[in-house]
């Protein structure tokens, strides 16, 4: 008999389909919030007016902008974050961006809840992986402010209380997780969107799919992430192709978010499995955008689970619009209909870093969650091989 616990976030709306600047300024008043501090990327803050525009309306509450966030959140660049936070009149985060820039803010917020002062401090508030694949989750205190997401990808950062930070030193991607380090509320407005890159977009798209499909093979799939993720898939599938040959559909744009606010319902919630676990390894060593880590790892990753969720892996087919034919092909045939690389070998991976990814992934917890399990090196690099070739 199935059973479970579904553990809801404490996210208090999603405003879609409308106005950024209308959504922030309820937010801003309903919340009382005085002194707003923007999080945002440098590229959008400094080379389109999306963010002006969209905090026109809480302009007098704005205290700071900070647009210096770094790819995969290395510790450094959180830190510099938390400096300015620390120094200015805040009760409330705006973040506008993409997962960096939303996981930038989550890991500030830890660190301002733990009194995180160095790069050391971290070590303390990560989720660790013990040998036997059992993990030590840290209690954190609650921050002293929430945020408010406005996505620009779909990274689905905003729909999860999990962070990703980096030790540069090692090279290694760590998770973080507290209750109230993610969004209070999160504004889906597909107009900001514009103003992403073509690539960032649709690869980021492909990790949403990627959310949803080891979301329906987790080993704890329940019923109500399978209803959102299948409905999540074919919601993708029908609009990420739109994106790519019409990038100004507005309308296909929101249904991307959309399907990506489905696809995220399991983000935290059950266990994902290898093509997350290994991709943030691949993030952590080599730098590699996660979405692109999707479209490499997801395939392979289905390839090998294929012998222990045949049945799931039919129900994912189906959603994509192919039933009957392999999972893994059609994720791969959809990944490069997308013009997206689809295997490691594409996006320079060199096979020589195989080992040292493999050791690194297992110490991953999602790596050791995967449907089929991922004890040995050796597994690691079965999924490596698959992945390249």
């Amino acid at each position: 008999m199935q059973a479970g616990i579904y553990r809801y976030l404490a996210l208090d709306q999603v405003h879609f389909g409308r106005k950024v600047a209308d959504a922030l300024r309820e937010e801003a008043a309903s919340r009382g919030a005085a002194g707003v501090f923007v999080v945002t990327s440098r590229s959008l803050n400094r080379n389109t007016d999306a963010v002006k525009e969209a905090i026109t309306d809480i302009a007098d509450r704005v205290v700071d902008v900070f647009d210096e966030c770094v790819e995969h959140a290395p510790r450094p660049a959180v830190l510099k974050l938390v400096e300015r936070m620390r120094a200015a009149p805040v009760d409330l985060v705006v973040s506008i961006g993409g997962g960096t820039v939303i996981d930038t803010v989550k890991i500030a917020l830890l660190c301002l809840a733990e009194s995180v002062q160095s790069e050391d401090d971290f070590d303390r508030c990560r989720i660790v992986v013990r040998e036997d694949g059992s993990r030590h989750v840290p209690h954190i205190d609650a921050p002293p402010y929430r945020q408010i997401a406005v996505p620009t990808t779909l990274s689905a950062a905003e729909f999860s209380d999990l962070g990703g930070c980096v030790d540069v030193r090692g090279g290694q991607k760590h998770l973080y997780t507290s209750p109230l380090i993610g969004p209070a509320a999160v504004i889906l407005d597909p107009s900001i969107t514009v103003h992403t890159p073509a690539r960032l977009w649709l690869s980021t798209g492909v990790r949403a799919v990627d959310h949803a499909i080891e979301a329906l093979c987790s080993p704890g799939a329940q019923a109500l992430t399978d209803a959102n993720c299948l409905h999540a898939l074919k919601l993708l599938s029908q609009s990420l192709p739109l994106n790519r040959t019409d990038p100004c559909d507005l309308n296909a744009r929101l249904q991307s978010q959309l399907g990506v606010w489905l696809a995220s319902s399991g983000i935290n919630r059950v266990d994902f499995g290898a093509s997350h676990g290994i991709g943030h390894v691949l993030g952590g060593a080599l730098g590699v955008p996660h979405g692109l880590t999707s479209a490499a790892l997801l395939p392979a990753v289905l390839e090998f689970n294929s012998d222990v969720c045949s049945e799931r892996q039919e129900w994912i087919s189906r959603a994509l619009g192919f039933p009957g034919q392999p999972a893994w092909r059609v994720v791969k045939a959809f990944i490069e209909t997308l013009g997206l690389p689809s295997d490691l070998r594409q996006l320079g991976v060199p096979r020589e870093r195989f080992a040292e990814i493999a050791a690194k992934a297992l110490a991953n917890p999602w790596v050791r969650t995967n449907p089929k399990p991922v004890e040995r090196v050796t597994d690691v690099l079965e999924i490596l091989r698959r992945a390249y070739e």
